[in-house]
Order: C-alpha cells, then structure tokens, then sequence
C-alpha cells in the first residue's frame, strides 16, 4: 500500500481511530494486523518470509539471554546468517549468478540457473532492523523480548517497515507497552510532519520526476545541460521522495503517541561529505557505524585501517542499496570522498573559504555520485558524465520538458531548503500547526502529481 494513495488515507483514519477506541491490552494485536494487512496489500505470501525470520529471531533472543560464552556468539551468528541468507536470496542470487555465469563463459564452464523472483518490498529495511534486536541482546543492551507480538510488531509496525527509519529495539520496543492516551499536541504534530512529506513527495519529488526519468531512461538523445539538469533535478527528487516518506511515517507513529528516530536533518545543507552522512538517512549510516564500522575497528587501529573500513563500509552500503554494480560504485565514489576527508585531516591541510562555497562543492560532490545511483548502469553513468563535463549544452528538443511548472518547483526547493528546518524545529501552537497542514493539504491537490508513483526506495 503506497502512502500516496487515496487507500492509505482512509487505511490511517481507520487505524488510527481504532487505535484510541480500543482498550490498551488490545492495541498491539490492532496495530499487528494493520501492518499484516498493510505489508499484505503488495503481494500475500511474502509476509511469510517476515514471519519465518520473526520466528528466528524471537528464539534466538530468548536463548542468547541465557547463554553463555561461544554459545551465545553461535545463536547470534546462526541469526545473523539466517537474516543474511533470506537477503542474499532474494537480493543477490541472481547478481551473483550473472557474474559467475559471465565468468563461467569465458572458461566454458557450466551456468549457474537464474531464478525467477519478484523482491519483497522493503526486505533490506526490516532485515537490517530484525538483525539489530539479535545484536543488541547479545550485546546486553536490550533484554530478550517475551511477547511474540509485541516483537513481532517490532519487526512490522507499518509506517516504518517498508523504507524505515531502521529503528533500535531499545528505543521503541518499550513504547508498544506505554498506555497512550490521546493527546492534541502530539497527534496534530503528527498530522503536521505527514503533511510536510506528502508535499515533499507528489508536489516536488513526482513532479521533478517527470523530468528526471525520461532524461535518465534515453541519456543518449538528450544534451549535456539536460543531463546536468536532470542530475540536480535527481539530487531533490530523491531527498524529497526519501525523506517525504520518512517525515509521514514518523508523523504517522506520531499520531498514535510513538515516537520514531530522526532519518533526515537537512543534508544538502552540509559543509562536508562526513558531515553529509550525519544527516542523510541517518538510521542506516549510524547502522552501518555501529555495526559494521566500529566492529572492524573503526579508527582506533591507524590511519590505513581507517580508510579501509570506511572503503568497506561505503561498499556494503552500495550493495545494500541494489543488487547492481552501479550501486556498489555510488558507495566506492563516497567511500573515497571520505578517505579524501581522512588524508586531508592527516596532513593538516585546511582550506578556508565561506560556509556557502563548502555547502556548494558539497552539493556538486554528491551530485556527482548520484548520477551512478540514477543511470541504468555503470557504463550509462559514465556516458553521462562524459556527456555533462564535454561542455554539450545544445538546446535539444527534449529540453522543452523544461516548462514553467518545472521552473516553479525549482522555486519550490529552494523554499524547501529555506523553510523545511524551520518549520520542524520551530515549537509553534496547534493552531498554526493546522492552519499549515491545511495550506500543504491544498497545495497537494493543487499541484501534486497523483499518479502513486512508488517511492524510490521501496525497491530497496
């Protein structure tokens, strides 16, 4: 069920009402079956591979509490794994298939079969958030959780589980047992934040996709400056998309008293690329730091071991990204940003220019590393990079997609920019909050694009 549907909106009034008419005992098996019916809604079976891992993992934090020693690390490991496997399945079977087949030609060597399979939306995001239950039990940071439909609900509470944020267990397991009560403040910020990323994703991310996607599915019929546009155009349209649909699933827990973390925090407003991955998707960067990054031993073991990690992690988080190597060099082009960030600060080389000219080269940075996100491929990518840097800015026939409502959502972003921080961090009443929802609601049916496009992440 996409949350810009007219479906969704009727599917969050009756859950949220059912919510507070309900006795508190009886919430979570609500809020259970909503987020079956919602995850259910895509394709019916594949809930049974959120169920199988549920399983799993339920056992395996139940018994890695009372273990000890090299016990409790098998049961983590054998979790792990299982989490892993259903992933790399579905995921990766096929990428790997075709690159040993494609290796396996030239040595005239047998193929391995290529299975036919769809990806259950959302598999990385609830496999990253099951595996950090498992790893934080094991860590004792987080007790084993009793109630299997309280953890349950863990693994699928519906605003979150499709495109996340990854949440941690300590930090929203003990809310599912919190008596809620209705609460004005609380439930219309939540309306608020919902109305904020719904504009973000059909006024400006769907409608800058008009643009974006036929440049980027035909580069070779279109001029570098189309090219160049489409790449600045992708930067918003994914930011938007992205953190639109982050914004409505907090705001959406929010509506029901919970609280979700932070995903986004304003990220085309950073000064570096480190200071980059501390605003975008926040849940998985800091994922990706606690487990991955500081195990492998972060920077405590030297200056080399340092870059390598972050290239590591840079890699894996590509790959997360798709089973595709276009992603997997996104995530080397950051990885290497960052190791540049590194040797800068070995050497003590400090450049000094304003904020503004940090914040632009920053931009132009990671716009650089989208294309390869964006292109069809990594051979396209390079095509198009060679197409934008050539100086090939011909006005083409294809540039006439550039018409006035792509100018004014241009103008859009920029008020985005200016306004979006501002209007989250600024404690204003409930009545402005209202009358600002209602503004963006109208804006919306004005100007939104309603063609329930999937958010781009959802394939993920």
């Amino acid at each position: 069920m996409l949350f810009n549907s007219v479906l969704f909106l009727l599917f969050f009034a009756i859950v949220t009402v059912g919510y507070y008419l309900l006795p508190h005992r009886f919430r979570w098996i609500w809020l259970l079956s909503a987020s079956c019916y919602f995850y259910m809604y895509f394709k019916p079976a594949y809930i049974l591979i959120i169920f199988f891992t549920i399983i799993i993992d339920y056992i395996a934090g139940l018994l890695i509490e009372r273990a000890y020693g090299q016990k409790r690390k098998l049961l983590l490991i054998t979790s792990l794994l299982a989490n892993i496997g259903v992933l790399a399945f579905y995921k990766y079977y096929n990428f790997l298939a075709d690159n040993v087949n494609l290796f396996a030609a030239n040595l005239h060597l047998q193929q391995m079969p290529l299975i036919s399979l769809i990806l259950p939306i959302g598999l990385s995001f609830h496999t990253f958030q099951a595996m950090s239950y498992t790893i934080e039990v094991y860590r004792g940071n987080q007790s084993a959780e009793r109630h299997l439909g309280i953890y349950s609900l863990y693994v699928l509470f519906y605003p979150q589980m499709v495109a996340g944020p990854i949440e941690r267990p300590q930090h929203i397991l003990h809310q599912f047992y919190k008596k809620i009560n209705f609460d004005n403040k609380t439930f219309f910020s939540g309306l608020f934040l919902m109305s904020i990323g719904f504009f973000k994703k059909v006024v400006i991310a769907d409608r800058l996709g008009l643009y974006v996607d036929p440049v980027f599915s035909d580069s070779h019929h279109h001029s570098g400056l189309d090219l160049l546009i489409g790449t600045y155009f992708f930067a918003f349209q994914i930011y938007c998309d992205f953190s639109g649909y982050s914004d409505i699933a907090i705001g959406a827990a929010l509506t029901l008293g919970i609280q979700l973390m932070q995903n986004f925090n304003t990220p085309y407003l950073s000064k570096n690329i480190p200071e980059f991955w501390k605003r975008w998707h926040i849940s998985l960067s800091t994922w990706f730091r606690d487990y991955v990054y500081i195990p492998l031993g972060g920077n405590r073991k030297g200056f080399y071991f340092t870059c390598i990690n972050l290239l590591i992690v840079f890699l894996l988080s590509g790959l997360w990204h798709g089973a595709d190597w276009k992603y997997v060099v996104w995530g080397a082009i950051h990885g290497i940003f960052l190791i540049g960030y590194q040797l800068l600060n070995k050497y003590n080389v400090t450049i000094k220019t304003y904020r503004p000219i940090n914040l632009i080269f920053t931009f132009n940075l990671v716009c650089l590393a989208w294309i390869f996100f964006r292109a069809k491929s990594v051979v396209d990518a390079t095509y198009i990079l060679t197409k934008i840097f050539s100086g090939s800015y011909v006005y083409t026939a294809a540039s006439t997609m550039l018409t006035p409502e792509i100018f004014y959502c241009a103008t859009l972003i920029l008020i985005l920019l200016g306004g979006e921080r501002y209007l989250k961090k600024h404690q204003f009443a409930i009545s402005t909050k209202l009358a600002v929802t209602a503004v963006l609601i109208i804006a919306c049916y004005l100007f939104g694009v309603f063609n329930e496009s999937q958010f781009i992440y959802f394939q993920f």
